[in-house]
C-alpha cells in the first residue's frame, strides 16, 4: 500500500526512473502547447484581417450613406434634430445606394444579376402618442407597432412625399426608432496570398434612427453585419491554394486529435486517483481505525488535470469552429466565438506549464505561496468588495448625472478600479461638473476618502497577507513542511528507492491495471485493487492494531 501511494505522488521524472517508462502525459502536453500556439497565431492573423476589413467597410458605408457623417463622429454619436433632416437622411442614403457603382470599393448589389434591390424602411411607433405640451396633457398607448415600407429601385425618391402618399403616418412624438435596411456584396482581395484565398461577403446594412429617449435628438448610427459567402471565382487560384488549405485542415485535425488524447489521459488519471483514494481510505479504516482527513482526501484530486481537461474541451470546440470557418460552412460571423474558445483554451494550456515548473524548488515557491494565501485572500477580498460595492452604488447614484466616469454602473466600477491603481486621478477630479456646489464638495470628499482607504490601507493589507504567506513558505523550506497523516504513512522516498527497481518488480499491481477497467462498473474496479484492500500490514507484538502518529 505504501509503495502504491509513493508511486502515485511521484512527479513524472521520478515515475520515469521508477518504472523506466516515458511520461507520455507530459509528452502529450508539450506537443499540444506547440500545436495549439501555432494554430492560435495563424488564426489571430486571419481574425485581425477579418475584423479590420469589416471595420474599414463600416466606415466606408458611413461616408457613402450617412448624411453629415465625418471621421470625427467615430468618437461620438451623430444626431438629427429636425423632421426635414430625417427625410433628407433617407434621401441621402437612397442616393448613395442607387449610385453604388461610383464608389471606389468593389461593391455590388445583393442580387445575382447585380440589380438594385428595394431599400426597406421599418418604423417602430407607439400605438398612440400625442402630446399637448401647452396644457400638460397627452394621449398614450405603450404598445409598439411595426410598419415597413419599400423604396423601389426605379423611384426618384423624395422620402417625405413618398411616405405622405403611402398609408403610413410618422408621428415623431410617438416614434421609438426607425431602421433603414439594405444589403451589399463584395470580395476581399486583401486576404489573398499563400495562406488564404480571397473571401466573399454580404454586408447587411442597418441605419438606425434611435428616438427611444424622446429628448429632442434622434441618434443616427450605421451597422454592417458581415456574412461570409461561398466564392465562385478564380478556379485556378483555388486549385493552387489547395495545398495551403490542406495544411490548415491537417493542423486543425492534429490539434483536435492531441486534445482528445490529452482529455482521455487526464480523465483517466483523475478517475484512477479517486479509486485509489477510496481504497486508501478503506485501508486506513481497517488497519488504523482512522479515516482520511479532508486535507488528505483533497490531495487525490489533481486540479491541474481538471484545468487541462477544461482547456482540452475549449480547444476542441474552437478548432472545430475554426475548421468550419475556413471551409466556409458558416453563413454567419463566428469569428468572435471561435476566438473566445481558442483564446481561453490556449491561456489555460500555458498555465498548465506551471505544473511542471512546480517540481523545481525555485519555481514552486510562487505556486505554494498562492496556494497558502488563497483562503486568507478570499476572506480579505470579500470584506474589501463589500466596501467597494458601497462606494460604487453611492458614486453612481450621486455623481452619475454630473460626472462622465460615473454615468453607468459599469463605468463607475471601471473608474474606481482605475483609481485604486493610480490611473488618471487628476482627470477624475477635474471633470466633475460644478453645477451643484453641494455635489462638487461631496465629490472631493468621496474621491479623497476612497483613494486614501484603498491605496494606503486596503491595498497595503492585501500585500501583507500575501507576504505573510510567502514568509511562511520560506520557513517551511528551511524547517520542513508540516506533514499530514497520509504523508507520515507514505514516508520519504529516496533516489535509491526510485531507481532500485522495486516499483518495476510489482508492476502487475500497478495503477496501470485500471486501464482495463475504465469502462466497467465500480465493483470491477474495486476487484482490480483487491490485493490492496486484502493485504495486511504486520501488527506489533504488544498491540492488537497499528497506529500512526497524527
Amino acid at each position: 500500500m505504501k509503495r502504491k501511494l509513493q508511486f502515485f505522488f511521484m512527479n513524472p521524472i521520478e515515475k520515469w526512473q521508477a518504472k523506466n517508462r516515458f511520461p507520455y502525459k507530459f509528452g502529450v502536453q508539450i506537443i499540444k502547447i506547440v500545436l495549439v500556439t501555432m494554430q492560435l497565431c495563424l488564426f489571430a492573423y486571419h481574425r485581425y484581417n477579418h475584423v479590420n476589413y469589416t471595420w474599414d467597410n463600416r466606415i466606408t458605408f458611413s461616408h457613402l450613406f450617412l448624411r453629415g457623417w465625418d471621421p470625427t463622429m467615430e468618437a461620438g454619436p451623430l444626431a438629427i434634430y429636425k423632421e426635414d433632416e430625417f427625410y433628407e437622411t433617407i434621401d441621402y442614403a437612397f442616393k448613395g445606394y442607387s449610385e453604388l457603382n461610383k464608389a471606389i470599393g468593389p461593391y455590388s448589389y445583393a442580387t445575382e444579376n447585380n440589380t438594385m434591390t428595394d431599400m426597406i424602411l421599418c418604423l417602430y411607433q407607439y400605438k398612440k402618442g400625442i402630446i399637448f405640451g401647452f396644457n400638460e396633457s397627452y394621449i398614450f398607448d405603450s404598445d409598439i407597432v411595426k410598419t415597413c415600407l419599400n423604396f423601389s429601385r426605379n423611384l426618384d425618391l423624395r422620402a417625405k412625399e413618398y411616405i405622405d402618399n403611402s398609408d403610413i403616418t410618422i408621428n415623431f412624438s410617438a416614434l421609438v426608432k426607425a431602421e433603414l435596411l439594405f444589403s451589399i456584396k463584395t470580395v476581399n482581395f486583401k486576404a489573398a496570398g499563400r495562406i488564404s484565398a480571397p473571401n466573399c461577403y454580404r454586408f447587411d446594412i442597418i441605419i438606425l434612427f434611435d428616438n427611444i429617449d424622446h429628448d429632442g435628438q434622434m441618434l443616427l448610427t450605421l451597422d454592417a453585419e458581415p456574412t461570409r459567402l461561398m466564392c465562385k471565382g478564380d478556379v485556378e487560384y483555388i486549385t493552387d491554394n489547395e495545398i495551403e488549405s490542406l495544411l490548415r485542415s491537417i493542423l486543425n485535425y492534429l490539434v483536435i486529435a492531441i486534445c482528445i488524447l490529452s482529455f482521455i489521459l487526464c480523465s483517466r488519471a483523475v478517475w484512477r486517483a479517486q479509486q485509489l483514494r477510496t481504497i486508501t481510505e478503506n485501508f486506513f479504516v481497517q488497519q488504523y481505525s482512522q479515516p482520511l482527513t479532508y486535507e488528505d482526501k483533497i490531495k487525490f484530486l489533481n486540479l491541474w488535470y481538471i484545468m487541462i481537461i477544461v482547456n482540452d474541451v475549449l480547444i476542441i470546440i474552437g478548432s472545430a469552429i475554426k475548421e468550419q470557418i475556413e471551409r466556409e460552412e458558416f453563413t454567419s460571423d463566428q469569428w468572435n466565438v471561435c476566438s473566445l474558445f481558442l483564446g481561453i483554451g490556449n491561456m489555460l494550456v500555458w498555465f498548465g506549464v506551471l505544473r511542471y515548473l512546480g517540481f523545481f524548488k525555485t519555481y514552486n515557491v510562487v505556486i505554494l505561496t498562492l496556494q497558502k494565501a488563497a483562503p486568507q485572500v478570499a476572506r480579505f477580498l470579500l470584506c474589501a468588495l463589500l466596501i467597494y460595492a458601497g462606494f460604487t452604488f453611492s458614486g453612481w447614484l450621486i455623481l452619475g448625472p454630473y460626472h462622465l466616469k460615473f454615468r453607468s454602473l459599469s463605468t463607475t466600477l471601471e473608474c474606481l478600479f482605475s483609481l485604486i491603481n493610480g490611473d488618471d486621478m487628476f482627470a477624475t477630479f477635474s471633470i466633475m461638473s460644478n453645477k451643484s456646489q453641494l455635489l462638487w464638495w461631496f465629490s472631493r470628499l468621496y474621491l479623497y476618502s476612497f483613494i486614501s482607504l484603498y491605496i494606503y490601507i486596503i491595498l497595503s493589507l492585501f500585500i501583507s497577507v500575501i507576504m505573510d504567506a510567502y514568509e511562511t513558505i520560506k520557513q517551511y523550506y528551511n524547517e520542513g513542511f508540516p506533514k499530514t497523516r497520509l504523508e507520515i504513512f507514505i514516508g520519504e522516498t529516496s533516489i535509491e528507492d526510485v531507481s532500485s527497481g522495486i516499483f518495476r518488480s510489482s508492476s502487475s499491481e500497478s495503477l496501470g491495471n485500471l486501464m482495463r477497467d475504465l469502462c466497467c462498473c465500480c465493483k470491477n474496479i474495486q476487484r482490480s485493487y483487491s490485493t490492496l484492500s486484502n493485504s495486511k500490514t504486520p501488527e506489533p507484538a504488544n498491540s492488537t492494531r497499528s497506529s500512526i502518529p497524527v
